[in-house]
């Protein structure tokens, strides 16, 4: 394996750990993070007990990235895409929701005439590094220089695969509001977002805007970009309940019983993004299997789920495939109602339009 390979892998090895590890360089704590019920001694917590990654299991895992052998990890050919314009994206009507996967978690939403992005990555790699780390598969369909305006940006917690700090940057005058979870405002305001665009958010807190109300749930997971600051940040997902629609965004998680709560709260929801990929056994808390995510979509009361964070990047052990399949298989023994839009395809929860299983034709022979 290269160098530059392992190096990578090994970084995010350590980033599954940084939650655990107590470091004295921890930045300063946030005055708005202090107020939070969820944070105390110095960090955030879930409602759920994790166990917690010792420096052993860490090791562990960069041994697994350097010795154990990846199947189909990549794709040897290039996946299909739809290119996205400008026109065609302000050509949308402005009397429902439009939806566009544009890689990974990234989604671009047009909600009632506004554009807004959900963990927008369009860097070639999710890492601190330019040089090394997971690689995309491919470019977004549309570059940040060729978006919209946007209106609202939303983030879901700060890791690499979800807050990018190259397009954060390229976004902050372009972008009039930025909604994030408490803890992130810092690392905005050090990459040059003015501070009175960011509003941060507590789990359960709510915002009205003119076309939605929007609300930071929880999620299993946990924040950090370094081993110095694990969960000096809160994590979390989204809930968008327009007039005629109502959509939810997972960001990241393990399985729990907060999914029902939301569901509860907020549901039903017309349509779900639901994380499905980079799952392992070694760390089952804080991603689920693509059974545990399609279990997620029923509890939410979703009538349709997207799987999304996955065909992007190569960030677990499994197949690059291999979510979507059983995701597929786990709908089809639910009944469940699931769509897999291709990247940059244009879509909305009033379109019925066919299932299609885009994957299978550039499945390798098994």
């Amino acid at each position: 394996m290269k160098i530059s390979k392992w190096l990578g892998v090994g970084f995010i090895a350590l980033t599954v750990g940084a939650c655990s590890v107590n470091n004295q360089l921890a930045t300063q704590d946030s005055t708005l993070s202090q107020g939070s019920s969820y944070y105390h001694n110095g960090k955030f917590h879930n409602d759920d007990i994790m166990e917690a990654n010792g420096f052993g299991k860490v090791l562990g895992l960069i041994g697994r990235y350097i010795t154990e052998e990846k199947k189909h990890a990549v794709p040897d050919q290039p996946l299909p895409m739809k290119a996205l314009s400008t026109e065609q994206l302000q050509a949308l009507s402005n009397d429902q929701i439009h939806m566009v996967k544009l890689g990974h978690s990234s989604i671009l939403l047009k909600v009632y005439g506004e554009f807004w992005l959900l963990d927008p990555v369009f860097s070639e790699r999710a890492s601190p590094f330019s040089f090394l780390g997971p690689k995309r598969f491919q470019q977004a369909p549309i570059s940040i220089d060729d978006l919209p305006q946007i209106d609202k940006v939303l983030i879901s917690h700060n890791h690499y695969d979800h807050l990018d700090k190259t397009s954060v940057k390229k976004l902050a005058n372009k972008t009039k509001q930025f909604l994030v979870p408490l803890g992130v405002e810092a690392d905005l305001s050090r990459w040059g977002v003015e501070p009175s665009k960011v509003l941060s958010f507590d789990w359960w807190q709510e915002l009205q805007t003119d076309n939605a109300l929007v609300a930071f749930t929880p999620t299993k997971h946990f924040s950090g970009r370094a081993l110095s600051d694990g969960n000096k940040s809160l994590w979390g997902s989204w809930v968008i309940k327009g007039a005629k629609e109502s959509i939810y965004f997972s960001g990241d998680s393990g399985y729990f019983d907060g999914f029902k709560k939301i569901g509860e709260k907020y549901g039903p929801f017309d349509l779900t993004f639901i994380e499905t990929g980079a799952y392992d056994k070694d760390w089952a808390d804080i991603h689920m299997t693509p059974e545990q995510s399609l279990q997620a979509h029923l509890d939410l009361q979703g009538k349709v789920m997207v799987p999304v964070h996955n065909g992007t990047f190569d960030l677990a052990f499994h197949a690059w495939f291999e979510p979507l399949e059983r995701v597929s298989k786990a709908a089809d023994e639910h009944n469940a109602v699931i769509r897999t839009p291709i990247t940059g395809e244009i879509f909305n929860s009033d379109k019925h339009f066919a299932q299609v299983f885009w994957w299978k034709s550039l499945m390798p022979s098994l």
